[in-house]
């Protein structure tokens, strides 16, 4: 059926009429997205070029900003350094703690929800209390060194005050709070496995470890692979964790990435700097990122 000559210029008058209604709706969600997303961020590339204090004259320095940072700054290259090793100890103990509990706490778990909802609490708590209350338990008078004095006789050492014993108790107190958000990612790929494909697989004889790698690993590799890509973003973006415990010492052991951009942003009032250092932060989260896609080739399975 075909349009008649006259029926098309209305058609054309209408589409143009919804086209503008339907600007005029999104119109306060572009505005908000150019005032508080893409002016910031250009606004920061430029700040990047600059030396920009919070209060003065602001001058022009190309990459020098970058340079410095990446050739003479103290304490640039142990904040990436940090920020690397918080991830390479985070991710990993992130993903099987989670996963393991996910498993423990299955489809065929009886009051599982509240199980969940407990290992869930530390996620919603603010991230503020629960330093709070870590701190208090690595202090050498806080619950652990107690405990260790009154029933083995052995004083543990200083957690906080130790530059290895610090990220160690960093990582420890990241994955118990963050722990519950992948558990129920997992939870949830858990419970939509097609169960033809897992009774064909006990008919087969599998069973215990050959079903778990072989059957239900590779069948839950797609949300294996979301947990692993954004465990990665939030690890190279810690902040709260060392900021509250260790203040980023003993010296700079435990001084991340983004509490680096703080410090020198916030503390020593130069923008331009942080700005620097915020954009070859991100860098390095796309570098990390798009390896993450280019691997997951090789080891994620989608149903076809």
């Amino acid at each position: 059926m075909t349009t008649s000559p006259a029926a098309r210029p209305r058609r054309s008058k209408l589409a143009k009429i919804e086209s503008r209604q339907a600007l005029g709706f999104a119109s306060p969600a572009l505005v908000g997205l150019a005032l508080f997303t893409v002016v910031p961020v250009v606004l920061s590339i430029v700040m990047s070029m600059y030396n920009w204090p919070a209060f003065g004259e602001r001058t022009f320095v190309g990459l020098d900003n970058y340079k410095w940072l990446l050739t003479e700054s103290p304490d640039f290259t142990p904040a990436i350094r940090n920020s690397v090793v918080f991830a390479l100890l985070y991710v990993p103990a992130n993903i099987v703690v989670s996963l393991t509990l996910a498993l423990i706490v299955g489809p065929r778990i009886r009051g599982r929800n509240a199980f969940r909802v407990l290992f869930f609490i530390p996620v919603v708590t603010p991230m503020v209390a629960n330093v709070l209350v870590w701190r208090m338990l690595l202090q050498p008078q806080g619950l652990f060194n107690g405990i260790a004095i009154s029933w083995f006789g052995i004083e543990l050492p200083s957690f906080l005050a130790h530059p290895q014993w610090a990220m160690i108790m960093i990582v420890v107190m990241s994955v118990w709070q963050g722990v519950g958000y992948n558990m129920l990612i997992f939870s949830a790929a858990l419970e939509q496995l097609p169960e033809s494909v897992m009774e064909a697989a006990r008919i087969d004889g599998a069973k215990g470890a050959t079903m778990l790698f072989k059957v239900i690993l590779p069948m839950m590799s797609p949300a294996i692979f979301f947990a692993a890509v954004m465990t990665v973003i939030t690890s190279l973006q810690v902040f709260v964790q060392p900021q509250m415990l260790t203040g980023g010492g003993p010296g700079n052991s435990t001084l991340p990435m983004v509490m680096f951009i703080y410090n020198t942003g916030f503390k020593f009032q130069q923008l331009g700097m942080a700005a620097a250092a915020a954009w070859i932060l991100f860098a390095l989260i796309i570098l990390v990122t798009a390896f993450q896609f280019q691997v997951q080739k090789r080891w994620v399975h989608y149903e076809v």
